[in-house]
């Protein structure tokens, strides 16, 4: 696996090269989740050229490294354009948070080749909309797992409230394929801690795709961020912007239906076919 890190920190590591011009720039959600969570993403879209798993520094396991700079967080989440700038024509495909990163750096619209947008929201109203339907269906276990990790922060806190609260990600079909992904993955508290003290509150969309090829893709099933709110925003209501909801299938609708994931980015390629 090559790796390589910008000059904040922000690591890149190729998983795939195949025929095909683009570069597949993936990012993860969470944040906190790190970009092992989006393996099965990568394997299931199966997509042209060469494909990176993006960590942001302070993230994941892109910590603690002599690449990564001591205040970790002080470029977040603009210094995700340095991903698109180390690569030739990239794709960026953003998983929930990673989208909204990505949809919070404008310098983003004028480097980019397409861009992906999974399970992500055009602004900050979906945490309160999933805060209500979490308090209509409530998971006892995700009390407990709560208060431990408030009485100790920590990165194996936080697994167990995340695995905890599997049941709200994932269909009942996903759900043994969920708890497993979730718990191989690395944690990183600080990271979580960073987004809901500077981002997760404010969060709203600094630019938006006018020429870009760009799929909005998600779960029909996605109870974490609510879908429809892409239904009241006009400026990603355009030609060349793709939207797909996959029936069946929760926040990580590769588990859902890998079949129409995978369709969905092709309808992607073509339209980046067709932008040549």
């Amino acid at each position: 696996m090559q790796e390589r890190w910008t000059p904040s920190g922000v690591r890149l590591r190729q998983i795939t090269a195949g025929p095909g011009r683009w570069n597949w720039l993936f990012v993860p959600g969470g944040p906190g989740l790190g970009s092992e969570s989006l393996a099965g993403l990568v394997e299931t879209a199966d997509v042209p050229g060469t494909v990176w798993l993006v960590d942001l520094p302070g993230d994941g396991s892109n910590r603690a490294l002599p690449t990564v700079p001591h205040d970790p967080y002080a470029g977040w989440p603009d210094v995700i354009a340095e991903a698109a700038r180390a690569v030739d024509d990239p794709v960026m495909v953003g998983h929930s948070t990673g989208g909204m990163f990505m949809l919070s750096a404008p310098e983003l619209e004028g480097l980019l080749t397409g861009m992906v947008l999974v399970s992500s929201a055009p602004h900050a109203a979906w945490r309160a909309m999933f805060g209500n339907w979490a308090e209509q269906h409530p998971l006892p276990q995700v009390d407990a797992a709560a208060d431990q990790h408030a009485r100790n922060p920590d990165d194996q806190t936080l697994r167990a409230l995340t695995i905890a609260a599997a049941p709200w990600s994932f269909t009942e079909a996903e759900l043994p394929a969920g708890r497993r992904l979730l718990a191989d993955l690395r944690y990183c508290h600080e990271a979580v801690a960073w987004a809901d003290a500077n981002f997760d509150e404010t969060f709203e969309s600094r630019w938006s795709p006018r020429a870009l090829p760009t799929l909005i893709l998600s779960g029909g099933e996605d109870r974490v961020v609510d879908q429809t709110l892409w239904d009241a925003e006009p400026a990603f209501d355009r030609p060349t912007v793709l939207r797909r909801r996959i029936p069946g299938a929760g926040h990580f609708p590769w588990l859902g239906d890998p079949g129409a994931v995978r369709s969905a980015f092709a309808d992607l390629v073509d339209l980046l076919d067709g932008q040549r």
